[in-house]
């Protein structure tokens, strides 16, 4: 590189001195490669990002065409983690640049946090925390578990934290059903799992489980209608985005029995109000969009995320560009100067199952 490649990244999750609501992401190794990096406040206004190459989301602080107002320079924005539902990509495409995400450090994290909500419903994880700490314990046989040993896990999204997640209930040899866009029928043979129509995976389902994308055709896909559907011995966990799941409608279903429970990490407004009902509900479970957080997380995420951000700065083609960039006359529409594929159905060819 002739100058060094100028990287923004979101003031809201770094610190000046290249720490991050992460940890260590590796911000501080960016020099040996020529990259000089410096933090942008959010919401990013009109032609904050003059001058700069590159942008790292740290959050999912909206990004479109508003913050690409008076902007020639860059060429790439890179979200850290999976998630790029906050990033209006038909903007980035017409202004010729890159997005790129970093799906696979997560995959694992987030099948994890999928079954650490599955183990804390069928135990009764919480109430039973309570009565230690409120010295109830004659209540205990009041809480038994409804147990996993029988229970059929549906699974709603085989992308990548979608398939990682049905390897290990597969591992525990659980049962599971699961729903997908497109149909999965090697990955399906391969672990033992039977893909549905997605009626019959809420209806069967004794744990449902959500990693979804959202997007516009995901938006409420579980609503009144598919509550309606699931038994009422049954749980719903969501590790998707809050929008996949019509929030009223669910509380509603908890209050009035037609399912079991919950477990949530995503919620349709974030940071969860005060004022919503869920805090007073006995039967979820509640983790602030962050129970994936753990130091391999980090470690492997930010690790991949800058990955992209030298490939890019040394004119290589990063691996998940999830948007397909129009050539513009300051340059090619991707690294490598042929714009990224995308699946038969429309989607991002490097998109994951679910965005953190």
């Amino acid at each position: 590189m002739s100058r060094p490649w100028k990287l923004a990244v979101t003031a809201d999750y770094s610190e000046a001195d290249g720490s991050t609501i992460y940890g260590d992401i590796g911000l501080g190794t960016l020099a040996e490669q020529g990259i000089e990096w410096s933090r942008v406040e959010v919401p990013i206004s009109p032609g904050a990002l003059e001058g700069f190459d590159a942008v790292l989301l740290l959050s999912g602080t909206p990004f479109g065409a508003a913050q690409l107002e008076g902007v020639t320079t860059l060429t790439h924005v890179a979200r850290f983690g999976a998630g790029f539902d906050s990033v209006d990509l038909e903007a980035c495409d017409a202004a010729g640049i890159t997005v790129t995400n970093a799906p696979t450090g997560l995959r694992v994290p987030m099948a994890h946090t999928a079954l650490t909500f599955l183990f804390a419903l069928a135990h009764n994880l919480l109430p039973k925390d309570r009565l230690v700490r409120e010295a109830d314990w004659d209540r205990k046989a009041e809480y038994r578990g409804p147990g996993l040993a029988t229970a059929t896990i549906g699974m709603i999204g085989l992308g990548g934290i979608g398939q990682e997640t049905v390897r290990q209930l597969r591992a525990l040899n659980l049962e599971v059903i699961a729903w997908n866009r497109s149909a999965r029928p090697e990955f399906c043979a391969e672990v033992g799992a039977t893909q549905l129509e997605l009626d019959e995976v809420i209806a069967r389902s004794d744990y449902l489980i959500v990693t979804v994308a959202a997007n516009s055709q995901t938006r409420h896909l579980i609503g009144a209608p598919e509550l309606a559907r699931m038994k009422d011995s049954a749980f719903l966990i969501n590790i998707a985005r809050g929008a996949v799941v019509d929030e009223p409608a669910l509380i509603t279903a908890l209050q009035d029995g037609t399912i079991a429970g919950a477990g949530l990490d995503v919620f349709e407004v974030e940071p969860l109000p005060a004022s919503s009902p869920l805090l007073a509900l006995e039967n979820v479970v509640l983790a602030p969009h962050a129970l994936c957080w753990t130091k391999d997380f980090a470690d492997n995420t930010g690790a991949e995320v800058l990955g992209e951000v030298t490939a890019v700065a040394s004119g290589r083609a990063p691996r998940n560009i999830v948007n397909t960039p129009q050539a513009s006359a300051d340059g090619p529409s991707g690294a490598d100067g042929t714009p990224s594929s995308r699946g038969a159905d429309g989607a991002p060819a490097s998109a994951d199952g679910t965005r953190r």
